[in-house]
């Protein structure tokens, strides 16, 4: 995982396929999966930096703390 994440970002369901965090990402650990419509988080290149979160007009990415392993 990313060297400093403590969270990830989760998709709840309600992405209109804006792509604003794709375009956000500082990582790019975003991809988008035109035919469904999705985005996907890579989380070996996310930090936890959450920018995903802050940029989603419709809310619909959320961060979850990760266990520890």
């Amino acid at each position: 995982m990313g060297s400093w994440s403590t969270a990830k970002p989760v998709l709840k369901g309600k992405c209109t396929f804006c792509l604003f965090c794709w375009v956000f990402c500082p990582e790019g650990a975003i991809t988008q999966d035109e035919a469904n419509r999705r985005v996907t988080f890579d989380f070996e290149d996310c930090k936890g930096c959450g920018i995903c979160v802050k940029e989603c007009p419709t809310r619909a990415i959320e961060m979850v703390e990760q266990e520890s392993e």
